[in-house]
C-alpha cells in the first residue's frame, strides 16, 4: 500500500518540485559541505537536480552515492557530480565508477514510509541501519529521510536497532525528530 502511494505521489510534478525546494531548505538549515544521497529507484524522489543546484553554489561542497560492496556489510559512499561516469552495481543500482570514498556529514535516506516519531520504513535490507551502526569516527551524520506525505503513517513497528531520523522532508513540510 505505501509503495503504491509513493509511486502515485512521485508521478506528480508539483509534488516533486515542492520536495526539491524542501530538500534545499534542509541543506540550508544544516549548512554542511558533504552530503550522501541515493540513486532513485521506482517511486523514489530523484534528488539529483536539487543536489546539483546545491553543489553548484560552492566548490567546497561534495556529494556522494551509496555503494553496496557486498551483502551484509555497511554501505560506502563514493563521490558524485552530475558529470561522474557511472556503472551498474549490486541490486542493479547505478553507482559512481570512480570509487573515491567520501564520509558525508549529512545523509539523505529514502523512505517507503515514515511516522510522527521520525522512524522510517525502508525495503528491509538493513543497509542504512548497519551503515549508521558502524559509522567511522565518533560523529554520526545528520540523517534526513526523503518521503512523500502520502507515505506518512501514525506509527511504524520498530525493532531494537531502529534509529529515528533527525529530519524527514516531504513535499508538504520538514518534520524534525520530536524530543521524547
Amino acid at each position: 500500500m505505501l509503495l503504491e502511494a509513493r509511486l502515485q505521489a512521485a508521478s506528480e510534478p508539483a509534488r516533486n518540485s515542492a520536495l526539491a525546494r524542501h530538500l534545499l531548505d534542509a541543506l540550508k538549515q544544516y549548512d554542511v559541505n558533504s552530503v550522501g544521497f541515493y540513486w532513485p529507484l521506482a517511486g523514489e524522489f530523484d534528488a539529483r537536480a536539487a543536489i546539483s543546484i546545491w553543489l553548484a553554489a560552492s566548490t567546497q561542497r561534495e556529494a556522494s552515492l551509496p555503494v553496496v560492496k557486498e551483502r551484509g556489510v555497511p554501505l560506502e559512499f563514493h563521490a558524485w557530480t552530475p558529470d561522474t561516469p557511472m556503472k551498474i552495481g549490486h541490486h542493479k543500482i547505478t553507482v559512481p565508477a570512480s570509487g573515491r570514498v567520501v564520509i558525508p556529514e549529512l545523509l539523505f535516506v529514502p523512505c517507503v514510509g515514515f511516522d510522527a516519531h521520525g522512524y522510517r520504513l525502508g525495503y528491509g535490507g538493513g543497509y542504512y541501519d548497519r551503515t549508521l551502526a558502524a559509522w567511522p569516527g565518533a560523529k554520526k551524520p545528520i540523517t534526513v529521510g526523503i518521503a512523500y506525505e502520502a507515505c506518512r503513517t501514525p506509527a511504524l513497528r520498530r525493532e531494537a536497532h531502529d534509529i529515528p531520523l533527525d529530519l524527514i522532508v516531504t513535499e508538504a513540510a520538514l518534520y524534525p525528530h520530536p524530543a521524547d
